[in-house]
């Protein structure tokens, strides 16, 4: 769409077929295995679920593409298919991956886990410290990666400094950027070269499917496809109509979602039984600034640490609106330890080393009445 419509008239319109399919305000369900194919057509062209090439994919790869700023996006069976997909064609046997040193709990295992196998070697930097990341650079090293805000600490990288420093290096710049949403935040414009999302979060917003999104160049997206292709890992055509029936309230949810964290952000900070609130739209966050400076909003999710850490399995069954639950991103707030749940799969030792103790509570923040969320959470406090 033009360059000058925005983003909340983009989620509706953007990658719509013109004219409509039989006049339908929305794209129908093309529930088909396969389709019919013009002789001579490139294998991964075919009209078959598998390949991505539904009318429901094509519309809805043009929207992510758009909102994202790409040439191309390509949806997946999940976040992790479209994390590990990508990581897997920009990084082959026997190179280097630089990563950031506290990620998602499944790309963390993913590279510690199955680099090893795949042959990959890996080093971990620090988000903050791009002083520190020629240190690790090799000769076979091909990309870095890193989060728009970390899971469950809100840590904000240095995200101009990783621009430059791939582009110095000739690296493939990714980003996972999830909690940020292309509303907050949109990598491509600042220089990355492939951005990530899993759409099971905010994108969809409903808490009612499992996908994956990789936007970036075209060239970069269509290698990407082709692995995709040959993994399996496709989203089947009910999903993409449900994800971007999701789409076109993002605008909304996620000026709700900034704002219902806020302010339970602000509440938590202020509140006795707190020892720390981890959430970079408050002053006192290490990356507040620079988190200002990038993104538009901080996103719904935060995470806080009691007093007393041994106080937080019943702060959490206490509470009477929010759900105990892992994920995030859907109108319901959720509530959960990461110790227990996108983290359980580190070892201890490493979860502590990051900052991420069994007393440490993340919060997921839905689009309730803020009010609501706040009486909630004072009742459930110690």
């Amino acid at each position: 769409m033009s360059g000058g419509t925005k983003l909340d008239t983009r989620v509706i319109h953007a990658g719509e077929p013109r004219p409509r399919v039989a006049g339908a305000v929305t794209l129908p369900i093309f529930q088909s295995a396969t389709f019919e194919n013009p002789p001579g057509t490139d294998y991964h062209d075919l009209g078959y679920i598998r390949l991505s090439t539904t009318p429901n994919h094509v519309a809805l790869h043009r929207k992510l593409a758009d909102l994202e700023g790409g040439e191309a996006a390509l949806v997946t069976a999940s976040g992790m298919a479209a994390i590990t997909t990508a990581l897997m064609t920009v990084v082959h046997p026997g190179e280097h991956l630089l990563a950031q040193d506290c990620l998602y709990g499944g790309t963390h295992d993913f590279i510690t886990r199955e680099f090893a196998r795949l042959q990959v070697d890996f080093d971990f930097v620090a988000g903050d410290d791009a002083d520190s990341w020629a240190a690790h650079l090799k000769p076979n090293t091909r990309a870095i990666y890193v989060e728009t805000m970390t899971n469950p600490l809100l840590a904000v990288a240095d995200l101009p400094a990783v621009v430059e420093f791939a582009r110095a290096h000739d690296l493939v710049s990714l980003i996972d950027n999830t909690f940020a949403t292309p509303v907050n935040f949109r990598p491509l414009e600042h220089g990355f070269d492939l951005v990530l999302h899993s759409a099971t979060k905010y994108l969809n917003g409903h808490s009612d499917l499992v996908a994956g999104v990789v936007v970036g160049a075209g060239q970069r997206v269509g290698r990407i496809k082709r692995a995709l292709d040959l993994y399996g890992g496709a989203l089947d055509p009910h999903a993409c109509f449900l994800l971007q029936r999701g789409l076109k309230t993002l605008g909304l949810r996620m000026a709700r979602h900034n704002a219902n964290a806020q302010a339970l952000a602000e509440m938590l900070s202020a509140h006795p039984a707190v020892a720390r609130v981890h959430y970079p739209g408050l002053p006192d966050h290490p990356h507040h600034r620079r988190a200002a400076d990038l993104f538009a909003g901080c996103g719904g999710v935060l995470s806080f640490e009691l007093e007393d850490p041994g106080l937080a399995p019943g702060t959490i069954e206490r509470l009477e609106l929010m759900t105990n639950a892992p994920s995030l991103g859907g109108v319901e707030t959720l509530i959960t330890r990461p110790a227990t749940t996108s983290h359980a799969g580190m070892a201890r030792e490493d979860r502590e080393r990051l900052g991420i103790g069994d007393g440490l509570i993340r919060i997921a923040v839905g689009i309730e009445h803020p009010d609501d969320l706040v009486r909630d959470l004072t009742q459930a406090l110690p």
